[in-house]
């Protein structure tokens, strides 16, 4: 093969390796074109390829996908199943055929960054499909969570029964009742007695009609002559006549 080819063969062996899931490495030896042919056909149907290697290419594509464990399996005439979908439909599929054809031999594989022996790949056809496993697995989850909401349930029914049978061990009287606080009449403001002001204002206003008084009298006492007595009566009007006439 040219260098070229080889280049391009080793590229493309690498391209299925990091697109693939999983790998199993099968010996074919004593199997025809036919049967190769039937098996690839049988594999394609679960999406995976079914190709016939060179071990030296197949070892230089290994080593640039960083897989260094495969040598001791790529001996002899092989052919590498690449699969991209269940590794465990694919498993089966290759033991039965193995069973149809006995010189078909899986000789190990390759799955999640872990090298495995030829023991080992033919324990996944022993395991159920992923769609199968997937669904007992949901079917456990849906159970945990319906026997938790039955417990929670259950919890909640004998708290309420609970409650219920101590309302009817403790007496009523021991409940105090709740009463409405009585509403109070607003007190009635009453108006403040008017104070007589007795201070020096007060005393001020009493003493001024007397002041005023004690004036008046002053000026009469002012207008009567000195030495005459204040008490005398005043003339009549004949008295005042006569005088006249003797003047």
């Amino acid at each position: 093969m040219p260098k070229t080819e080889k280049i391009e063969r080793v590229a493309e062996l690498k391209a299925g390796i990091d697109g693939s899931d999983a790998l199993l490495l099968t010996e074919y030896r004593g199997l025809t074109v036919s049967d190769i042919t039937e098996l690839r056909r049988s594999l394609a149907e679960g999406g995976t390829k079914f190709a016939v290697v060179k071990n030296t290419l197949m070892q230089r594509a290994a080593a640039d996908a960083s897989i260094d464990d495969l040598e001791s399996m790529l001996e002899g005439p092989t052919a590498v199943a690449f699969i991209a979908g269940d590794p465990v439909a694919a498993a089966k599929k290759v033991v039965e055929a193995a069973k149809k054809f006995p010189s078909l031999i899986l000789k190990g594989g390759y799955m999640d960054g872990k090298v495995l022996s030829a023991d080992e790949a033919k324990g996944l056809a022993d395991l159920e499909p992923r769609e199968v496993m997937l669904s007992k697995i949901a079917g456990l989850l849906k159970g945990e969570m319906s026997r938790a909401a039955a417990m929670f349930v259950s919890a909640q029914s004998k708290f309420l029964s609970l409650l219920e049978a101590y309302k009817e061990k403790v007496p009523d009287d021991s409940v105090p009742e709740v009463t409405e606080p009585a509403v109070e009449p607003e007190p009635v403001v009453e108006p403040e007695p008017v104070v007589e002001d007795t201070t020096a204002g007060g005393a001020a206003q009493e003493e001024a009609p007397a002041q005023a008084e004690e004036d008046a009298s002053t000026e009469v006492v002012d207008e009567v002559p000195a030495g005459e007595e204040t008490n005398e009566t005043p003339p009549t009007d004949a008295e005042a006549v006569q005088a006249e006439g003797e003047e």
